[in-house]
C-alpha cells in the first residue's frame, strides 16, 4: 500500500535544502508519495515572525544550518543571491523580490506535474549547495529543471501566465500547514500528523514503519 504526504517546504529555508534531497531519497526507496507543497518564505508572508525580532534568531540560523549540513555531508554555502532580497544587517526585506515569487510559482507548477519534489531537491542544490554564483542567471535553473524531468521554458511561462492560479494554489498550502498545527518549514505532514524540521526524518520513517511502511522492491 503507498503511504502518503505532505512535505511544506520553502526556497529560502537552508532547512528544506537540507531535507528535501533525503526525503526524495526515502520516496524513491519506499512505496511513499511525497507531495511538495510550495509556501512563501516567512520573511515575505510574515516577517515579523523571522529576523525582525531578536537578532540572534537570524545569527543562529546560519550557524546552525551550516553545522548541520556539515554534519550530514551535504555540501552548502548561502546563496549568491539570496533568493530573498533583503538587508541582512538591518533585517529590511525589499519591496521588489525578482526571485522568490518566481520560484515558489515554478515549484507549484511542477506539483501540478507530480514532479514537485524532484524539482525542489535539485532547484535547491543549485541555489545552496554553493556550486555556483548566480544560481538565477544563465542556464542553471533549466539545467536543475530538466535534471527533474522538466521543461523549464514551460515551467517558467506557466510561472508567468497562471501567476494568479499559482499564487492562490502557494496560499491554499499554507492555510493547509495552517491546518496541520505548524506554520515553519520543512514540515511533513502524515496523516495528519506534523513533523516539522530536517532533523525529524528519522522518526518520520519510525512513524510511517508502524503503518506499513515498505520498500518499493520489497
Amino acid at each position: 500500500m503507498t503511504l502518503r504526504a505532505d512535505l511544506f517546504f520553502s526556497f529560502r529555508s537552508p532547512y528544506s535544502y537540507l531535507a528535501v534531497g533525503r526525503y526524495r531519497a526515502m520516496a524513491e526507496e519506499y512505496d511513499l508519495a511525497i507531495t511538495l507543497r510550495t509556501v512563501l518564505p516567512i520573511a515575505i508572508r510574515d516577517p515579523s515572525i523571522l529576523f525582525t525580532g531578536n537578532p540572534t534568531a537570524g545569527r543562529y540560523i546560519f550557524i546552525d544550518a551550516a553545522r548541520s549540513a556539515q554534519m550530514l555531508g551535504i555540501p552548502y554555502r548561502w546563496p549568491r543571491p539570496d533568493p530573498v532580497v533583503q538587508n541582512l544587517a538591518t533585517r529590511e526585506i525589499a519591496a521588489e523580490q525578482p526571485h522568490i515569487h518566481r520560484l515558489c510559482r515554478m515549484g507549484q507548477a511542477a506539483t501540478r506535474r507530480g514532479m514537485g519534489l524532484a524539482f525542489a531537491d535539485e532547484v535547491s542544490k543549485v541555489i545552496w549547495s554553493g556550486a555556483v554564483d548566480d544560481w538565477h542567471a544563465g542556464d542553471h535553473l533549466a539545467g536543475a529543471a530538466a535534471r527533474a524531468g522538466l521543461d523549464f521554458a514551460e515551467l517558467d511561462t506557466e510561472a508567468r501566465d497562471d501567476a494568479a492560479a499559482l499564487d492562490a494554489e502557494i496560499a491554499a498550502n499554507q492555510a493547509a500547514l495552517d491546518a496541520a498545527g505548524h506554520w515553519g518549514v520543512p514540515t511533513l505532514v502524515f496523516e495528519g500528523e506534523p513533523f516539522f524540521g530536517q532533523d525529524r526524518i528519522a522518526m518520520v520513517r519510525w512513524r510511517m514503519e508502524q503503518k506499513g511502511l515498505s520498500r518499493r522492491d520489497a
